[in-house]
């Protein structure tokens, strides 16, 4: 995937969570939920733009982090909205595959956080390379 789509793919699970938190209940843990998926997933899209303008190496992997922290934080209240009986799992779901795609499989992130910061590595240096 190169980086306009995944500008694109970061941008539609953020308008995708943006309409599903208007679908929450406008109760005491509907809004707080609402209140934080909403940070966390635009969060997730706004911080990969800013990773790829990403001014070094140091710079890079610390938005990636970022970008990685929001994800998962974004999954975890997808996950409560789920547990918690805020809305049912069908509406949910089209949001949720977008988390997972960004994030990954739960069950391989640590495999997968070294190959991917081993390739977030060698993006960066092609980036790099291509701009001196």
């Amino acid at each position: 995937m190169n980086e306009p789509q995944m500008k694109d793919r970061t941008k539609q699970f953020a308008l995708r969570v943006l309409k599903m938190a208007d679908a929450l209940p406008t109760n005491r843990s509907g809004n707080a939920i609402a209140s934080q998926i909403v940070r966390s997933s635009t969060s997730v899209a706004a911080n990969y733009r800013a990773l790829c303008r990403a001014e070094s190496r140091a710079d890079f992997i610390n938005k990636t982090s970022i970008v990685e922290e929001e994800a998962d934080e974004s999954s975890f209240w997808l996950e409560l909205i789920v547990d918690a009986g805020l809305l049912d799992t069908k509406r949910i779901k089209p949001a949720s595959g977008r988390g997972r795609r960004v994030n990954g499989d739960p069950g391989r992130q640590s495999k997968d956080r070294y190959r991917s910061r081993a390739l977030i590595h060698s993006k960066f240096e092609i980036r790099k390379s291509k701009i001196v």
